[in-house]
This record gives C-alpha cells, sequence and structure tokens, in this order.
C-alpha cells in the first residue's frame, strides 16, 4: 500500500510577516507579509516611493522594522545590521555600487573579509576562491583589473561576486539595470538564472517590466507601503503589472504627432574633447537640432555621449570645434552652466547625484539650484524662503514628487523622485535647448509615462530637445531622428522606425547596407517566455 501520508514541504527562503515601517509621519511599509520561495527569482515592483527599497534594507539590516517578523530558511531571526544578514547568507547589490574604484576587483571583492592581519596568506586563498567561484557562476572578471577600467556592467558583476565570495545564498538586487545597456542587461539575465539553476534564491527590484517579464518566477506589486498582489509570473501580463503598480491604466507607448522642425536652435561643428589623460572621448561631431524636434543619441555607455552632452552644457572644455546656440558662437572660455542657463541653455545631467543635486540639501533648496538669483526667490544678496518653499510645493504637485514635503532633505527621496526634482527645476525654466541624460533612470512605470509626456510637450512648444539614453526603447519612443555614437563618433543617423537591432549594430561599431542591416531580426519583437534567457550577446570588455 501506497504511503499516503503528506510529506513536509521545504521552508521558504524568505519569510516576511506584518512588516512595518515609518520615518516620522511618512508610513514606507504597511503590514507587509511577503513569501520567496527558495532557488527562485522573485520579482518586486512598484512605483517611487511605493517602499520596495525600504522593504529590502529591512531584510538586509539597514532598517529595523517598527513591527513584523522574519525568518529565513523557516527559522525566526533578528537583523540588528548588515553583517547580521551577511552571516544569515543574505546578500545585496545597490543600485548604486559600493566599490573603491581605486582598487582593484580582488581588493575590492575581499573588503572586510580579509580573514587574518597578514594579507599574503589570504590573498591568495581569496584569489583561487575567486576563481572557483567565477566558473561555477560564468561572472568572468580579471581580478586585477581596476575598478574605475571596468565599463558599469563588469562593475555589477564585481559586486555580485562580493556577495558569493561571502557565502550569499539569498541574493538582493536594487535597480540592478538602471545603468547597463540591453546587452549588458541581458547578461545579466543569464547570470541570475545560472545562480537561481545552482540553487541561490534572487530578489529582483525594479521598474522595469519587460525583465520581470524575462527572467522572474514571481512577481509582487507594491503600492503605497503595502503590496497588493504576489503573482506566478507567467500568469500576467505588463499591462497587468503596470496597472496594479499605479492604480490605473497606463499608457505603455509615446503617444506623439509627427515634429514639425523650425529653425536650428544648437549647432555642433567639428568637436572633439578630451578626457584628464589626454584620450579623444569625442572625435570631430557634429549635429544640428532644430525647434520642435527631439534628436536622440544612442550608444553603449563609455562611447563618447556623456562627454558631449557635458561639454555642450559647459562643464567640459571643448580641445576643438565650436557650438552656437540661436545663431551665435559660445565662448567656453568665459562660459559656465550658469550663463548657458541664462542663454536659455538648460541641462538634466546623466548622474543626478554628483551634478543634479546637493543630496544633504532640502527639497526646496535643491528645486532653485542654478536659478537662485532669479528676482522670485529674493532681492539682491537675500532670498525669501517663503517663496522658494512656495514655489518648490507648486513643482512637488505639479511632478507628483513623493512624499509631498519640500522640507525634506533629498537625500530621504528614492532615486525616482530624485530624479523627478531635477526634471521639474530644468523643464520649468522655459529653455530655448533642452540637454537630457537619462532622463528616466530609475524612474518607475507611472512617473515614465509623465515624464515621456513632458518631453513630447516641450518638442511641441518648439524646443530643441538633445536626448541621451541608454534605454533603446526610449530613444526609439521618443527621437525624431536617431544619431549612433561609437569610439567617440558619429557613426550613423536613422530616423524614429529604426529596430533596436539596427541601432545595436550600429552601437557595436558595425558598418553594413542598408539591406544587411534591415535583415537583423529586431529584439524587442521577439517574445520572451518567464524565465527563458534572451539570445547571447558578448559585453564589450569581458573576458573570452
Amino acid at each position: 500500500m501506497a504511503d499516503t501520508a503528506a510529506k513536509p514541504s521545504a521552508p521558504p527562503a524568505i519569510r516576511l510577516s506584518g512588516i512595518s515601517k515609518s520615518f516620522g509621519s511618512v508610513r514606507a511599509n504597511r503590514d507587509i507579509d511577503l513569501t520567496v520561495r527558495k532557488a527562485s527569482i522573485h520579482g518586486i515592483v512598484g512605483e517611487n516611493g511605493a517602499g520596495k527599497s525600504t522593504l529590502m534594507s529591512i531584510l538586509y539590516g539597514f532598517y529595523q522594522a517598527d513591527s513584523g517578523t522574519i525568518e529565513v530558511g523557516g527559522d525566526k531571526v533578528s537583523i540588528p545590521h548588515s553583517q547580521a544578514a551577511i552571516d544569515l547568507g543574505i546578500g545585496m547589490v545597490h543600485q548604486h555600487f559600493m566599490l573603491v574604484h581605486n582598487f582593484t576587483v580582488l581588493e575590492n571583492i575581499m573588503l572586510g573579509a580579509e580573514g587574518a592581519a597578514l594579507l599574503s596568506g589570504g590573498i591568495a586563498r581569496a584569489r583561487a576562491e575567486l576563481k572557483q567561484i567565477e566558473k561555477d557562476y560564468q561572472l568572468e572578471v580579471d581580478p586585477d583589473a581596476l575598478i574605475e577600467d571596468l565599463p558599469v556592467g563588469l562593475q555589477q558583476r564585481v559586486e555580485i561576486l562580493k556577495a558569493l565570495y561571502r557565502g550569499a545564498d539569498i541574493l538582493i538586487l536594487d535597480e540592478p539595470t538602471g545603468v547597463l545597456t540591453p546587452a549588458e542587461a541581458d547578461h545579466l539575465f543569464r547570470i541570475l538564472q545560472r545562480l537561481r539553476e545552482e540553487g541561490k534564491t534572487v530578489i529582483l527590484i525594479t521598474h522595469k517590466l519587460r525583465e520581470i517579464m524575462a527572467v522572474t518566477d514571481m512577481v509582487s506589486v507594491m503600492r503605497q507601503g503595502q503590496i497588493v498582489d504576489t503573482v506566478p509570473t507567467a500568469q500576467t501580463s505588463v499591462e497587468a503589472i503596470a496597472e496594479k503598480m499605479v492604480g490605473r491604466r497606463v499608457l505603455l507607448r509615446v503617444d506623439k504627432k509627427p515634429s514639425k522642425p523650425g529653425p536650428v536652435k544648437l549647432s555642433v561643428r567639428d568637436l572633439t574633447v578630451v578626457d584628464s589623460r589626454n584620450v579623444p572621448m569625442v572625435k570631430n561631431v557634429g549635429l544640428d537640432i532644430r525647434a520642435g524636434e527631439i534628436v536622440g543619441i544612442a550608444g553603449v555607455a563609455g562611447n563618447g555621449q556623456s562627454h558631449l552632452i557635458e561639454t555642450i552644457a559647459g562643464i567640459r572644455q571643448p580641445t576643438l570645434g565650436s557650438v552656437e546656440l540661436n545663431g551665435e558662437k559660445l565662448d567656453y572660455k568665459t562660459l559656465d552652466p550658469a550663463s548657458l542657463r541664462d542663454e536659455g541653455l538648460a541641462h538634466v545631467p546623466e548622474d543626478r547625484h554628483h551634478m543634479g543635486l546637493v543630496l544633504p540639501f532640502e527639497e526646496n533648496e535643491n528645486a532653485i539650484l542654478g536659478y537662485h538669483n532669479n528676482p522670485a526667490f529674493g532681492n539682491g544678496p537675500f532670498l525669501s524662503i517663503s517663496a522658494i518653499r512656495d514655489h518648490a510645493r507648486e513643482r512637488i504637485e505639479q511632478y507628483d514628487i513623493r512624499p509631498p514635503d519640500c522640507r525634506l532633505k533629498t537625500a530621504n527621496f528614492s532615486g525616482g523622485n530624485q530624479q523627478k526634482i531635477v526634471l521639474a527645476r530644468e523643464m520649468e525654466r522655459d529653455p530655448d535647448v533642452l540637454l537630457i541624460g537619462q532622463p528616466t533612470r530609475g524612474v518607475d512605470v507611472g512617473a515614465i509615462e509623465f515624464i515621456h509626456r513632458r518631453i513630447v510637450e516641450m518638442r511641441d512648444a518648439g524646443k530643441a530637445i538633445l536626448l541621451v539614453s541608454v534605454e533603446l526603447d526610449e530613444i526609439r519612443a521618443l527621437s525624431d531622428r536617431i544619431l549612433v555614437m561609437f569610439d567617440g563618433k558619429i557613426v550613423g543617423e536613422r530616423g524614429a522606425e529604426a529596430t533596436e537591432g539596427e541601432l545595436g549594430l550600429l552601437m557595436a561599431g558595425i558598418a553594413q547596407s542598408d539591406s544587411e542591416v534591415h535583415a537583423v531580426p529586431d529584439p524587442a519583437m521577439v517574445d520572451i517566455a518567464p524565465g527563458q534567457a534572451p539570445a547571447e550577446t558578448q559585453i564589450p570588455g569581458e573576458r573570452p
């Protein structure tokens, strides 16, 4: 007679019960229950400020919950700090990497886990262990390379290796593809699937619904500090997830009419820019942007886009060439970003933390950075604090910045809401030319819809917009013309109808005839089932 007794199921990797967390009057998490199965990839999605990062910070020991319990592997645990989380086998890869740039890969991986006062023996052991981890999980990277010399995709790989080196069985990734190209993101997906196959548990926090559909087994949706649904990924859709995130139907495409270009507003001729090592990063670039059009620049990170946009904005000095704004040649020896703002050139920088915001400042202070001499904010050297705060409250309402507190330190806003603070400041100054770097990096699907609509409205109002983004979908959706940069040069121009495959070839420096290029399948049109790996792609800088 067969044994009909039910076999006990394995305990989940993580079980959170009744987790709540408040920061003053702001309730970030509200009575959250979450179960994550072992050896699975579990996605957590939600709008900016929905409480995703707070919840994972509690699991990793950065914050302490006000109430609720945590179980790891079926055992109730206390996680008072990050070292306790690491001891429990929990690792975290942060949205902004925690690496020392002038240290080698091996030094970063060992940092804080040296294992002995005398480093020589520890280094040899770490090198051998790292080599084995790389082999097991296909995470190859040169252990002696300096972090500052690695592309961001490989830097992220170092963060994953660092967690695995410390014995992580549960890996939390917070917005892991925010700084990755599509090819690097696809390679990351394959790494995560390999980790799952080896019995690791992955928790993926992301705004990007393509990632959820491509790689997760289960997805939990958060809204206003609560989990509103948890479903198997195979049983849901992008549209359904987006609606649960925002609480309404979301337009997942950019709705815009054909552009009506006017006169040239920005003209760049033969521009060459070298970096601090005297290495040319922009090489003889020329372009025109007209009133009423959006020109997008596509390219793998590090091919000159950042140097180009920063030079036009006055942050870097051009080596050769010229720039004209509204028909007037700009003298960058006498002009700086502040004076260029007065001339009608606004700039949303790619790196909001280092160039767009002063994080210890209050929101209302960041809302006027660069525009503090405006008479609306005071008279002479005396600022009107009430006028500044009233202005900030208006922008908070217009751009749905959360929480709606203009006195809150900017560091305490989520990344997406920090981005909205910068966008509101620059967009609302009615510039003739707007330079935008990575407009929706770290921004949720509802806010992306709003930002895209606002960019198109500016175009339709006759503004000239230069857009740099690593998101090819974003470039294709917003741009009236697309320029592709490779090795510091513009290697091609395409219309808005260009496919992802066509642009990808140009981004890789492969110049083919039109017939050959158009024969390449468009990856955006290929259905990727949940758990199915995208096509293999070689990442620049990866060891063979």
